[in-house]
């Protein structure tokens, strides 16, 4: 399956915290930044996730916020 969002960065796996369903896994970015992102531990056990992996971070925006200036 391929996925629909357009914007992505390379990311190395930094730190996995394993809940019973939620995960919080870290990545290290090329850019200038840290990203981090929650999904369920049956993904990170599925994707076989170790840190030091190198990981393809895929954005997509679920919300979008206004902001008057």
């Amino acid at each position: 399956m391929k996925p629909g969002a357009r914007n992505k960065v390379i990311g190395k796996v930094t730190s996995i915290q394993k809940g019973d369903v939620m995960s919080l896994v870290k990545f290290e970015v090329t850019v200038p930044c840290e990203m981090a992102s929650v999904l369920t531990t049956e993904s990170v056990e599925g994707m076989e996730l170790k840190i030091g992996d190198e990981v393809s971070l895929v954005t997509k925006a679920v919300h979008v916020l206004p902001i008057k200036e």
